[in-house]
């Protein structure tokens, strides 16, 4: 029997998760408070399984796209479906009161995963009645081109509720890992914070332009990256694999761990030393296109070359 998502918020990662699930071959019910959302939102999601599979990512198009249809009410959308994404705002208390609906409407045995960015579970689930069955399923944007999807819970979610969520994103072709213990912004924002905090404190101090800054991680860390992570980079930069790593050249890490970046890297002063350097795109959304289309071949070639 085909399984039904709920994909409860229609704007650019709701549609991407829209397309992911339909890709997949699940029926798709699109909801969003804000009228006109979700309807505009389907043929969105059509042309952009037009562009998968103009990339090799989606094989049949039109029945995937036929797969996702816009509901007008949260219960319509709840209504017997066997996973919930949701993607509203940002913010906990709108989360706290989306999620109070949702576990009132959504069958018992179904998962509620939100796709928040970096809000704890804990934080807006607490009072459910059904609270075991809520988790975090943070995607990367954009998720239909990036795999990765994060998986949180509280501590009172059930453990075959983060199972069954990681047996969902497995099955629709995303790359779910658990995050063992809740802490904010999961794993990806903060291994990202500490490279941003860096990057804005070389760029802002002088010691490299934000263009060459760029370019150190597009063609330098971001090589290796995109196909293994910082343990397996290290496990292969020394003859004696990690133990060996750190013998050798931990002193140096230590001393940089001793003094990180601080807060006021992110200060007004810092971004406008690094603003005064940097050329905004002429043309923003274009330049947004062009990357979606470069992660899309990257993708594509990482689908051809498992390990």
């Amino acid at each position: 029997m085909t399984e039904t998502v709920a994909i409860v918020g229609a704007g650019l990662i709701g549609r991407s998760w829209g397309m992911i699930f339909a890709r997949a071959g699940w029926d798709v019910r699109l909801f969003d408070k804000a009228e006109g959302v979700a309807d505009g939102a389907v043929p969105l999601c059509a042309e952009g399984l037009r562009t998968l599979t103009a990339h090799g990512l989606c094989d049949e198009p039109e029945g995937a796209a036929g797969r996702i249809r816009a509901v007008p009410s949260l219960a319509d959308a709840l209504s017997g479906c066997t996973f919930v994404q949701e993607n509203g705002p940002e913010v906990a208390e709108v989360k706290r009161a989306l999620f109070a609906e949702m576990d009132a409407l959504a069958p018992p045995e179904t998962v509620i995963a939100s796709s928040s960015s970096a809000i704890r579970c804990s934080l807006f689930t607490e009072e459910l009645a059904s609270r075991s069955r809520c988790l975090i399923g943070h995607p990367v944007n954009p998720p239909h081109l990036i795999p990765l999807v994060e998986i949180s819970g509280a501590p009172w979610t059930d453990p075959a509720a983060l199972i069954r969520a990681r047996d969902v994103y497995e099955a629709i072709g995303q790359a779910p890992i658990t995050v063992l213990k809740e802490v904010e912004g999961f794993i990806l924002n903060r291994l990202q914070g500490a490279l941003l905090a860096e990057a804005f404190r070389l760029a802002s101090e002088g010691y490299v332009t934000p263009q060459d800054l760029d370019r150190t991680v597009a063609d330098g860390l971001g090589l290796r990256w995109s196909f293994m992570g910082p343990f397996e980079t290290i496990e292969l930069n020394a003859p004696g694999g990690i133990a060996d790593y750190c013998a050798r050249y931990t002193g140096f890490y230590k001393r940089l761990a001793a003094e990180p970046p601080a807060p006021a890297v992110y200060e007004p002063a810092a971004v406008e030393t690094i603003l005064a350097q940097w050329t905004a795109p002429a043309d923003l959304p274009a330049r947004m296109t062009r990357r979606d289309a470069r992660l899309a071949a990257l993708r594509a070639h990482k689908s051809q070359h498992k390990d």
